[in-house]
């Protein structure tokens, strides 16, 4: 069966073909993908224009749909199934990526599935050259979304922990905003942090010790404000001066990047090794757009070595969003027999769910 699988929840635009057996024990096959980023049309306005990301989305679904099937050596004819994300995200932009779902499914005589955004990010080690075996706890960091997750099978998941307030992603967002860094200021304030010292500010690490496995950053966002606001001895209570980041220079900036990433780190490495220590599982998932964090990575792997725990990561090209996650969230979905043709009907008219807690996604379908 190929899956041909559409993401467009946020500002990319992916598309991938999946190749899989139902009830068969081979693993699915990733024959093509393609992604187009929109950073570069966002970073204008310092961040996701929700319109804009809308009609880009519009331009991009069919000519990275042409790329895939060709890359696959297929035609549209092919295509058994199509899968797209469903939810959550921005809902023009999944409006885009659904239309154009069920619009080929109408036209193919081929059945659609919805498709949840996090659980694509959940199997997406699958695709990876070290890919998981259940059961697994699974670190969800992605965009707003911070979560621990128990994953015993396919649509099995258990919520043990989640952000109250503020993700990991939108701490590092809101903080590299503070320095002056461009949109997307995730990435950018991880490079930064390279060059600076770890240690050289004492900022908090929210909820560390509350017995739970909760968490929350909106505090450490404010604690990075004022320290840069102390370092330019400006008014507490007032805004940041517009010329913070020039001030401030590049290797207090380094040294503000690096304490902040160390703080968010530190947090979701010891709240982790709690969740695996609760649950008793020796297996950890990690995935998700913070996935990619050089020194998270390094900080789960060296604790997990510590205690005989394994650690799975997607490639670092699939932890930002794509198509590949959401055909490859189909396919295990049909292999695991939580899916059937009558299930998917073609028809006009769909759905899509802006928000949709992953705790509400049925292991018997969507």
């Amino acid at each position: 069966m190929r899956i041909l699988g559409i993401e467009s929840s946020c500002d990319e635009t992916g598309v991938a073909l999946v190749e899989v057996t139902p009830g068969a024990s081979t693993p699915p096959l990733l024959r093509s993908h393609a992604l187009h980023s929109q950073i570069s049309m966002h970073q204008a306005y310092g961040g996701v224009v929700p319109e804009l990301a809308s009609r880009d989305h519009i331009r991009r679904v069919l000519p990275l749909t042409d790329e895939v099937l060709a890359g696959a050596g297929c035609t549209l004819s092919d295509v058994d199934l199509v899968a797209y994300t469903q939810g959550p995200g921005l809902a023009g932009a999944l409006l885009v990526g659904a239309g154009v779902a069920v619009a080929l499914g109408a036209a193919l005589q081929r059945p659609v599935l919805g498709i949840h955004h996090l659980e694509g990010h959940l199997l997406s080690p699958f695709l990876s050259a070290d890919p998981p075996a259940f059961p697994f706890v699974a670190l969800l960091v992605s965009g707003g979304h911070t979560q621990l997750m128990r994953v015993d099978g396919v649509g099995h998941y258990t919520l043990l922990g989640e952000t109250i307030d503020d993700a990991a992603g939108e701490a590092f967002d809101k903080s590299a905003k503070l320095l002056g860094l461009p949109y997307p200021g995730g990435p950018g304030l991880s490079r930064l942090a390279e060059h600076g010292n770890p240690q050289a500010y004492a900022l908090p690490r929210p909820l560390l010790r509350s017995g739970d496995l909760d968490f929350s950053f909106a505090g450490l966002k404010t604690a990075v404000l004022t320290q840069v606001k102390r370092l330019l001895s400006a008014d507490l209570s007032g805004p940041l001066p517009a010329d913070a980041a020039l001030v401030l220079g590049d290797a207090v900036r380094a040294d503000v990047a690096a304490s902040t990433q160390a703080a968010i780190v530190d947090v979701l490495v010891a709240k982790s090794l709690s969740a695996l220590t609760q649950t008793g599982l020796q297996r950890l998932v990690v995935a998700g757009g913070v996935g990619a964090n050089r020194r998270l990575r390094e900080q789960l792997n060296a604790a997990c070595a510590r205690q005989g725990i394994r650690v799975h990561y997607p490639e670092m090209h699939l932890c930002t969003d794509n198509g590949a996650m959401i055909a490859m969230a189909a396919a295990m979905r049909v292999q695991a027999g939580l899916w059937c043709p009558s299930d998917g009907v073609p028809g006009h008219s769909f759905a899509v769910r802006p928000r949709w807690p992953l705790s509400e996604l049925s292991a018997v379908g969507v």
